[in-house]
């Protein structure tokens, strides 16, 4: 099947040349504009110590004036019309197979910025899991693309903020009607307590959703929790560091590769602070080299400070002398989620 970087110009370096120059120039227009003292990653900056709330707060008019975004657009496709094998300098997220994704348009520390499109999607199912990720957001909608609204809340003590959330303890998911969703609108999350899903309400005339995201995500003790929106149950529990988060996708992969010498990595991460992660490790390490792990799967089923993981690491130790079909003893297991 032919694609258009077959006719990518390979053979002509003066071209090639000249699109790196065109990118990096651009690039250190927008990096100009954005260190100068009135500028986007300089305001981040001054808030980087600050209350996420606060944070938002203050860079809300980032988000009411699109001035600067309308130009930095209109240069990035100045640039693709001089060439349309031209790279403008900005990071992709998500989009894969058709599903939303965006451009990140500010990153820095805990602080981000994206400009974020849900392809509309004919007749397409109403969304199954909401999320709810520990800290703030402000989402300013520039194309409600005809599109419902469904805000879903959660109750979050102060105690589980703080390291004692449980899975057996937490709130069910509370859902509210949907609404249709209003172009022009800023919505003001806590989104460890509130998050929200989009559907199409407009099977003919409904159009891509388009919306501004800035988020605020400092670490937290509180994990990640998926629900079911329909029971309204927890489904999914994951770190909500994003430190953690990069190190299991690390493990999974070394995982995958069978790389058994990494065993000390996956060791080490089952002593994170992060009580997800340290789950999330120990399960790798049994997947990756079963033998390897069955000490420390034992000294976590005593000793972890989390009892939800206790009882987990237990659990699973236990299948290590679960008796096989042949009535010998098995080194195999089955992972506890």
């Amino acid at each position: 099947m032919s694609s258009r970087h077959d006719h990518f110009p390979r053979a002509d370096a003066a071209r090639r040349l000249a699109m790196r120059r065109a990118v990096a120039d651009l690039d250190a227009t927008w990096s100009a504009a954005d260190t100068a003292p009135g500028g986007l990653l300089t305001a981040i900056a001054k808030l980087a110590d600050a209350p996420a709330d606060v944070a938002i707060t203050r860079l809300l008019p980032w988000l009411a004036d699109t001035g600067w975004l309308c130009g930095r657009l209109d240069a990035a496709l100045a640039l693709l019309a001089a060439d349309p094998f031209a790279r403008p300098p900005l990071r992709m997220v998500g989009g894969g197979n058709g599903g939303p994704g965006g451009l990140v348009l500010a990153d820095c520390g805990a602080i981000r910025l994206t400009l974020q499109l849900r392809p509309f999607t004919a007749n397409g199912a109403a969304p199954g899991t909401t999320v709810f990720v520990p800290g703030r957001a402000a989402i300013h909608i520039l194309d409600c693309g005809g599109a419902a609204l469904c805000a879903h809340r959660v109750v979050v003590s102060a105690a589980e903020e703080a390291g004692g959330f449980t899975a057996k303890d937490a709130a069910p998911c509370q859902t509210q009607p949907p609404r249709p969703l209003r172009t022009g609108e800023t919505l003001l999350l806590d989104t460890a307590r509130q998050s929200f899903t989009l559907q199409n309400r407009q099977a003919r005339a409904g159009r891509d959703i388009l919306y501004l995201e800035l988020t605020v995500q400092p670490p937290s003790r509180l994990p990640i929790r998926a629900y079911d929106i329909a029971s309204g149950r927890l489904t999914h529990v994951s770190a909500s560091r994003r430190d953690s988060s990069f190190r299991a996708m690390a493990l999974t992969l070394l995982r995958h590769l069978g790389r058994t010498d990494a065993a000390p990595l996956f060791v080490a991460e089952t002593a994170s602070e992060d009580f997800a992660a340290r789950w999330t490790a120990m399960r790798e390490l049994v997947a990756l080299n079963p033998a390897a792990a069955r000490p420390h799967l034992a000294a976590m089923a005593v000793a972890d400070p989390h009892p939800e993981v206790r009882a987990a690491a237990a659990a699973t130790h236990a299948l290590f002398n679960k008796p096989s079909p042949s009535g010998e003893g098995s080194e195999t297991c089955e992972l506890v989620r």
